[in-house]
């Protein structure tokens, strides 16, 4: 039996999504893997996955990319709707939790805050800058107080006083923490203050004037940890709701977004087949120097290649399947 769907993409820093999504908005199949430094295999591998985990043969009618690699995931599928990982993210909470009006999203390497009303984005505000309170600096803690980041949090609930540790810069947060583990404080204490502290670093960075209401939903992989979900409740006082799909709302939020345009349009998809899952691609980078600016140029081609000596992007040979990071816009292939 052929099942009409629709396939999403997040291409994030840290960990690489995709989603299944039918025509009645319900997410049938996902897969989380990571990124590892190479985007495009993790693509591949995401949609092999996929493939293989598949109750159904699967009719794509449509494919939506975010996240920080969404341009080159567009490129390599042939995707319908490219969009950024805020709309992504809102659109994901607002059709699975309608009466959603906050949205905290703590990823691998950045946070995010949305702020909506009547399902609109209304305010956002993103964390790109400091390490602390995201995934990898909860994995590089937990790693250096060897405890499995599966257990993160369930230890963390077990504090009864939890130590006070500095959040408002991941060094200090870090040193702070050594600090209060040399003095002798339990684990699960030093755990849970951490993640109260990275709450507090969150608040008042990305929450600072800014009206968080109920419904508030927490996304993205950090909410996996049960020790932060009862930070945020604790200092917001408010019920906290973590959606099913938790870590794949992104790549949910970007299969909704190609259905919708589906429907608006009723185009047929571009997508390029499953086919490409099985490619070879190689990437080719060097500098634009027909101005000052000097851009650094990234080009995909299909297959293995030779491009040892170019010395401009027009030399870049074989089949091109993408190209950007010019500020005119010049070499732009996606």
């Amino acid at each position: 039996m052929v099942q009409k769907v629709f396939l999403g993409i997040d291409v994030g820093s840290v960990t690489t999504k995709l989603a299944i999504v039918d025509e009645n908005n319900k997410c049938i199949d996902s897969t989380m893997l990571r990124t590892s430094g190479k985007p495009v295999i993790a693509v591949q591998q995401g949609m092999k996955n996929i493939l293989e985990q598949a109750k159904s043969e699967y009719e794509i009618l449509g494919v939506g990319t975010t996240g920080s690699g969404r341009h080159l995931a567009a490129a390599l599928t042939g995707a319908d709707v490219v969009k950024n990982e805020i709309t992504a993210h809102a659109v994901a909470a607002s059709i699975y939790v309608p009466d959603v009006q906050t949205i905290l999203e703590i990823g691998g390497q950045d946070s995010k805050i949305i702020i909506l009303k009547d399902g609109i984005v209304t305010d956002f505000a993103m964390n790109t800058v400091c390490a602390a309170g995201t995934g990898s600096f909860l994995d590089q803690q937990a790693s250096r107080l060897n405890v499995p980041i599966e257990e993160f949090g369930s230890t963390a609930l077990k504090s009864t006083s939890p130590a006070r540790i500095a959040g408002r810069c991941g060094v200090f947060a870090e040193s702070d923490l050594i600090h209060k583990q040399q003095l002798g404080y339990p684990l699960e204490d030093l755990l849970y203050g951490l993640c109260q502290a990275l709450v507090r670093n969150y608040l008042s960075n990305l929450a600072l004037g800014k009206d968080l209401h109920p419904t508030i939903v927490f996304q993205g992989g950090v909410a996996t940890n049960s020790g932060m979900v009862k930070a945020f409740e604790e200092a917001l006082n408010q019920k906290i709701i973590v959606p099913e799909h938790h870590q794949t709302m992104g790549a949910i939020g970007a299969a909704l977004l190609a259905l919708e345009n589906y429907q608006y349009t009723g185009n047929k998809s571009t997508f390029k087949g499953w086919s490409i899952s099985r490619l070879n691609f190689s990437s080719i980078t060097n500098e634009c120097k027909n101005c000052s600016n000097n851009c650094e140029i990234i080009t995909i081609v299909e297959g293995e290649v030779d491009n040892k000596n170019v010395q401009s992007p027009k030399d870049v040979k074989g089949n091109v399947i993408a190209r950007w990071g010019g500020t005119c816009g010049k070499w732009d292939l996606v």
